[in-house]
């Protein structure tokens, strides 16, 4: 049935405290196969099972973290820094010592395992689903299957419980988005082109199946079925056109949604603060509005590579699996009520950013929903000369402040409205949305803008006057947070029931799609990503509102050619903005 990709599982080397095998293959229904590599503790040659940690992804599976990034890897906790260490997964000696089993799985056309390479395609969750059923059900496993790693191997995770394969246990999505539209492809409808561009191309294409010089490369063996010629290593690529995938119900956007309430595996989901533009929002969407009855959500700050390897972190990882895979519950997270759902960090103080040891003194504090049932939701409103205010304005007429679309997103293609110094001590802690009422102006040359994108930041001020800089996912610094919105695509949808006043759903369908006519003002809604800051009494907030990227976008970049708009574009002075800040 495999003659095309015999079993070619070999042993791995033996100077090491479990057990190693290198390409096992897990036999498809298709009649394909996957291969993947599986670390066992050494007494399953003894006839003892142990529950297995699942891991499926485009990185290789043989590619050494040291190799994959030499500089994180160098930054890691020590005890993560090992021979198979790997990109975002858990590290396989620490959790065979502590009686697991770690299958790292190549998904279709990666490494070692055949196939189109299309990755986050619904295809490829079949085949982690199909991978997950296979190490439930192998003669050293318990039966029970855990998933846990970062960012793409968080993100599939939601995606691949709510298909409820069989034995799957629980899950700890660390970083991922939820859904892969609006908080990955599309940020309010705008293209975030530049990070996918360099992240396919560098992080991806490289691991392809078949393609020829990887080991000559040091980037893992090469494949052990053979090389594949161009035009094969080209037919087997899914090569997805990013301007072609506007809208969630496009062809190629449309297999990825799923049901958020299809998921009711117990699961850990870690969102990130500082990860303003890929790493937060799914991990509190996907706490909201899952179906599981066990579910917890925690905070943390810091760069998306370190902190799951901080040895504290690994060891909540560790507790909260051991509980629901091996029966052993240390502190309650199987008890309903035993323990509060949410683990707060609380950002107070200027740390510095890309500071670790700094980002460690943040306080936690426990919570029971979220979010927080005492939260007061607090208007903030837009006011001459440009202040944010708590009073209602009592002019009589709107005014209109513009900002020169075609900018480079200098000073003088920003709005900025900043607040008074704040009293007393200010937590906001939550969902920001911002209303706005907007316009387009035709330019001097008579041209029609066809659309408006909106860019917002909320900034963070110091009582010394000091902007306060968090940490990004790569270790940038970032602002508090930020939101986006194409406006043609301001529609909302009241009776979708995620729908909440202080956060608007969108369905981003091509029927949703408005026109923006020149001179009509259009009010809109624009979310800003979940947060929480501590704004110590003599400390503001800016916020601000542009047409383009601002400090703190990143890698992650809006500046496609084809998918911006390059007319002449004004906006008015937005009447309010409802917020969310807690004493």
């Amino acid at each position: 049935m495999f003659s095309h990709y015999p079993d070619i599982e070999t042993a791995g080397t033996t100077n090491h405290s479990y057990i190693f095998v290198q390409n096992a293959s897990i036999p498809l229904k298709t009649g394909g196969v996957l291969r993947c590599n599986v670390y066992k503790p050494r007494e399953t040659s003894e006839g003892n099972k142990y529950p297995v940690l699942v891991t499926y992804g485009p990185y290789g599976k043989d590619v050494p973290y040291e190799q994959f990034n030499p500089k994180s890897f160098a930054e890691v906790d020590p005890a993560h820094q090992t021979e198979h260490s790997a990109w975002e997964t858990p590290t396989p000696q620490y959790w065979t010592d502590h009686g697991y089993i770690v299958v790292r799985v190549d998904e279709f056309g990666i490494g070692q395992s055949p196939g189109q390479l299309h990755v986050k395609s619904a295809a490829s969750i079949d085949g982690f689903c199909e991978a997950i059923e296979w190490a439930a059900s192998q003669a050293w496993s318990s039966g029970k299957v855990g998933l846990l790693g970062v960012s793409y191997y968080a993100a599939t995770q939601w995606q691949v419980a709510a298909r409820q394969p069989k034995g799957l246990a629980a899950i700890v999505p660390w970083e991922g988005f939820s859904d892969a539209y609006s908080e990955s492809l599309r940020h309010g409808g705008i293209l975030s082109n530049k990070f996918f561009s360099m992240w396919y191309d560098r992080q991806v294409a490289p691991n392809q199946y078949g393609l020829p010089g990887r080991a000559a490369r040091n980037w893992g063996p090469d494949t052990v079925d053979g090389d594949l010629s161009a035009e094969e290593l080209d037919a087997n690529c899914h090569k997805a056109v990013m301007h072609e995938q506007r809208y969630r119900d496009d062809k190629e956007i449309s297999p990825l949604n799923f049901n958020l309430e299809d998921v009711t595996v117990p699961f850990l989901s870690v969102a990130n603060l500082g990860g303003i533009l890929l790493h937060l929002r799914g991990n509190v969407m996907g706490y909201l509005w899952s179906g599981s009855e066990f579910k917890y959500l925690r905070f943390i700050a810091g760069r998306h590579d370190l902190p799951f390897y901080y040895p504290e972190e690994v060891e909540i990882q560790r507790s909260f699996l051991d509980a629901w895979l091996k029966g052993h519950d240390r502190e309650g997270w199987t008890e309903k009520g035993a323990l509060p759902p949410v683990d707060l960090i609380l950002r107070k103080g200027n740390v510095g950013y890309n500071n670790p040891a700094g980002e460690k003194q943040f306080l936690r504090r426990k919570e029971q929903e979220w979010p927080l049932a005492r939260t007061k939701y607090t208007p903030f409103f837009l006011a001459e000369d440009n202040q944010l205010q708590l009073d209602q304005p009592h002019q009589t007429a709107p005014r209109k402040l513009s900002y020169s679309a075609l900018g480079k997103a200098e000073a003088s293609d920003i709005l900025t409205f900043e607040s008074a110094p704040f009293e007393k001590e200010t937590e906001i802690t939550g969902h920001i949305v911002t209303h706005l009422n907007v316009s387009v102006n035709r330019d001097q040359w008579g041209n029609s803008p066809t659309d408006l994108d909106l860019f917002l930041s909320l900034r963070h001020i110091s009582p010394s006057g000091d902007e306060i800089p968090y940490t990004g996912s790569v270790g940038d610094p970032v602002p508090v947070t930020k939101g986006w919105l194409r406006v043609s695509l301001r529609k909302t949808d009241p009776q979708h029931p995620r729908h909440r006043p202080w956060l608007p759903h969108r369905n981003y369908y091509s029927t949703d799609v408005l026109p923006v006519i020149p001179g009509e003002v259009y009010p809109v809604d624009v979310e800003l990503w979940p947060t929480n800051v501590v704004v110590e009494a003599g400390g503001r907030l800016v916020l601000e509102v542009s047409s383009r990227d601002t400090a703190g976008t990143g890698i992650w970049g809006h500046d496609d050619p084809i998918d911006r708009f390059g007319s002449q574009l004004r906006t008015h002075t937005a009447r309010h903005i409802d917020g969310l800040f807690s004493n």
